[in-house]
C-alpha cells in the first residue's frame, strides 16, 4: 500500500509537471508575458504612489535601541529596514523632484497670498470693470491652463521621486503601514518625517471602551464648555430682537472667522508656518534622534488629526521620569520649537502637542475645537500611553492656559497644573489692540466665538497651582510692560484666591495682596512680607487645622473669625505660594530649574 502510494504521488506530481509544460509549449510566451506584465503594472502602481505621496522630508538617523535587524520575517507587509548608511542626512532629493517641488511649493505661496487678499482684489476687479463676463471667460482659460501645467510638473516630481530608491523605499513601508499598522511597520515609518496628512491615526477618540459605553461624554460637536451668560439677561428671547441682533451675530461671525482667529492665532497662517518650516523640522528631528521622541497622529470628535510627540523617561533613575507633563503652547508656539524644553531638560516624561491648524494639526484654533483636541491628548494619556491622572501634570505657556484650565475643570484628578505667562481672559487683551470704537464689537465677538474664560476654568479645578508671572511681559499686559499691575496674570491669581479662600480675600486681605503683586523685584516683594510680619508655621498649621475639620474642598470659609491681620498674613502667604515671578519678557524660554511643582498642603 505504501509503495502505491508512493507511486501515486509520483504519479501526480509528474502529471502536474507534464500539465505545466504542456501548457508552456502551447503558449511559450504565455508565462513571461504575464510576468513582464505584471512588473509593468506593479511599476506604473509605484509611479502613480509617487506621484500622489506626500513630500519626505528627512530620514531620521537610526537609534541604536532600535536598530532593525538584517532581515525581516517574510510576511505581507513586512518591509525591508533601511541601511544604516542611510541615516545621517536630510532626504536629497533628486534634481527632478527638487525643481519641481520648488515649483509647487511657489504656487502654494502665491494661492495663499491670493486667498488672503481676495476681498481687495476682488473688490479692486469690480471697481474696474474686470469682473464681466466677457473677462472673466478669458481669465478661466489662462486659470484651466496654469492648473494643467502644474498638473504636469506634479507627475514630472512623480518620475523624480520613481528614480531615487530611498523615496521608493520609504513609499512601500508607508503603504504597508496603511494596510497593516503592525509594531514593526509602525516602527519603520517612524524613521521618516513627512508630510503628517499621510500619517495612519494612531488614536480615536471613542477608542476608549468607557467612551462608547458613556452617554454623558463628547459627542461629535465637541466636548462641553462654560458658555458665557447673556449680555442682556432678563431680556425677551422674541423673533423682532433676535432679528434686531441678526446683523452684529453676522459681522461678529466674520470679523471671527477671517481677523480674529488669525490675530488671536498667529501660528495658524500658512505663510508662517512655511516661514517656520526648517527650524521645525530641526526641532522634531531633535526630539526624535535625541530625545527618543515618538510621533502620533490623535482623531479627535470633530473629525481634526492632531499632531503629537512624546518623549518617555519612565525607564530612566529619574523619580520625575514617572510623571507626565502635557504640554499647552501658545498663539504662535509648536511642540518642535516650544514649552516642552522645559520639563524635558528637568527630566520628566514629556506629551507635546500642536494646536489645531498648526504644522501638522488639522483644523482651526477655535475654542471648541482648542477643548476637543486637549481632549483626545490626555485620552491618549491615559488610555494608550498607560499614565494615570494622579501622574499627569498640565503645563501651558500664554494661551495654552485656555486649554490647560479646560483639562484640569474636565480632569479633575490630574495631580497639579502649572500656567506660565497666561491670563485671566482674553476680552480686555483684545480691547487693548483694538480701536476704543470696537469695544462693542470685540467684546461681542470674543464672547461669542473666541471666548477664552481661563479664570472661570480654573476656578473650577480642586488641585494644586502655579502660576508664573513675566516681570517684563510685553504681551499679557494691558499698557505697557513697565506697568506690572496692568499684567492680567494678577487677575487670574486674585480671581482663583479670591474662589477658594473668599472669607481670607475679603477687603484686607486683598489690599495687602494688590500691594505684593506691585512689587517688580524679590527686595521689594520681601520688604512687603516682611513688613506684615508673615508667620508661616501660624499659616500652615491654621490652613491644616481647617483642612482636618472640613475636607479639601473649595472654597474655604477659613478666616471668618479671625482678625485683620491674620488674613493679611494668611493673604500674602497664599499669594506667595501660588504665583513666582520671573523676571524676563513673554518669549523667554523657561529655565529648568524654575519648573516647580505647585505647593499643596
Amino acid at each position: 500500500m505504501s509503495q502505491l502510494a508512493r507511486r501515486r504521488s509520483r504519479y501526480g506530481l509528474t502529471s502536474r509537471a507534464h500539465n505545466t509544460s504542456e501548457a508552456g509549449r502551447a503558449g511559450p510566451a504565455g508565462g513571461p508575458a504575464a510576468g513582464r506584465a505584471a512588473a509593468r503594472a506593479g511599476a506604473m502602481a509605484k509611479l502613480l504612489s509617487c506621484v500622489l505621496g506626500p513630500r519626505l522630508y528627512k530620514i531620521y538617523r537610526e537609534r541604536d535601541s532600535e536598530r532593525a535587524p538584517a532581515s525581516v520575517p517574510e510576511t505581507p507587509t513586512a518591509v525591508t529596514a533601511p541601511h544604516s548608511s542611510s541615516w545621517d542626512t536630510y532626504y536629497q532629493p533628486r534634481a527632478l523632484e527638487k525643481h519641481a517641488d520648488s515649483i509647487l511649493a511657489l504656487a502654494s505661496v502665491f494661492w495663499s497670498i491670493s486667498y488672503y487678499s481676495s476681498p481687495f482684489a476682488f473688490f479692486y476687479l469690480y471697481r474696474k470693470g474686470y469682473l464681466s463676463l466677457s473677462k472673466v471667460v478669458p481669465f478661466s482659460h489662462y486659470a484651466g491652463t496654469l492648473l494643467l501645467l502644474l498638473a504636469g510638473v506634479a507627475c514630472l516630481r512623480g518620475i523624480g521621486r520613481w528614480t531615487n530608491p530611498q523615496y521608493r523605499q520609504f513609499i512601500t513601508i508607508l503603504e504597508a503601514t496603511h494596510r497593516n499598522q503592525s509594531s514593526e511597520n509602525k516602527r519603520q515609518l517612524a524613521n521618516y518625517n513627512f508630510d503628517f496628512r499621510s500619517w495612519p491615526v494612531d488614536f480615536h477618540w471613542e477608542e476608549p471602551s468607557s467612551r462608547k459605553e458613556s452617554r454623558g461624554g463628547p459627542s461629535r460637536r465637541g466636548v462641553a464648555l462654560l458658555r458665557p451668560e447673556p449680555l442682556h439677561r432678563g431680556t425677551a428671547d422674541t423673533l423682532l430682537n433676535r432679528v434686531k441682533k441678526l446683523p452684529c451675530q453676522i459681522t461678529s461671525y466674520l470679523v471671527a472667522h477671517t481677523l480674529g482667529r488669525r490675530m488671536l492665532y498667529p501660528g495658524s497662517v500658512y505663510l508662517l508656518q512655511k516661514a517656520l518650516m526648517p527650524v521645525l523640522l530641526q526641532g522634531q528631528a531633535r526630539l526624535v534622534e535625541e530625545c527618543n521622541g515618538r510621533r502620533a497622529k490623535l482623531l479627535a470628535c470633530d473629525g481634526n488629526e492632531i499632531d503629537t510627540m512624546f518623549v518617555d523617561r519612565r525607564g530612566t533613575a529619574e523619580p520625575q521620569g514617572q510623571k507626565l507633563v502635557i504640554c499647552c503652547e501658545g498663539n504662535a508656539g509648536f511642540y518642535e520649537v516650544g514649552c516642552v524644553s522645559t520639563p524635558l531638560e528637568a527630566g520628566y516624561s514629556v506629551l507635546g502637542w500642536n494646536h489645531p491648524g498648526f504644522a501638522g494639526s488639522t483644523g482651526v484654533p477655535f475654542p471648541q475645537n482648542e477643548a476637543n483636541a486637549m481632549d483626545v491628548v490626555v485620552q491618549f494619556a491615559i488610555h494608550r500611553l498607560g499614565f494615570q491622572p494622579q501622574d499627569i501634570i498640565i503645563y501651558a505657556w500664554s494661551i495654552g492656559g485656555f486649554t490647560a484650565t479646560w483639562a484640569a475643570m474636565s480632569y479633575p484628578d490630574v495631580s497639579a497644573m502649572i500656567l506660565d505667562a497666561s491670563f485671566d481672559d482674553l476680552v480686555p487683551l483684545a480691547l487693548k489692540v483694538m480701536p476704543d470704537s470696537w469695544r462693542g464689537l470685540v467684546t461681542r465677538t470674543v464672547r461669542q466665538h473666541l471666548n477664552l474664560n481661563n479664570a472661570e476654568q480654573l476656578c473650577r479645578y480642586q488641585g494644586p497651582v502655579l502660576l508664573i508671572r513675566r516681570t517684563k511681559d510685553e504681551i499679557i499686559t494691558t499698557t505697557v510692560p513697565e506697568d506690572i499691575m496692568s499684567n492680567r496674570g494678577n487677575d487670574l491669581l486674585l480671581k482663583l484666591l479670591q474662589h477658594r479662600y473668599p472669607r481670607v480675600m475679603a477687603e484686607e486681605g486683598l489690599r495687602v495682596v494688590r500691594q505684593w503683586l506691585e512689587a517688580s523685584s524679590q527686595l521689594e516683594e520681601a520688604s512687603i512680607y516682611s513688613r506684615w510680619e508673615v508667620e508661616e508655621d501660624w499659616c500652615l498649621s491654621v490652613l491644616r487645622s481647617y483642612q482636618a475639620e472640613h475636607g479639601p474642598d473649595f472654597p474655604w470659609s477659613v478666616g471668618e473669625d479671625m482678625s485683620a491681620d491674620g488674613r493679611r498674613q494668611l493673604a500674602l502667604f497664599l499669594a506667595r505660594k501660588h504665583l513666582h515671578n520671573f523676571e524676563a519678557t513673554h518669549c523667554t524660554p523657561l529655565p529648568a530649574q524654575n519648573f516647580q511643582m505647585p505647593w499643596h498642603l
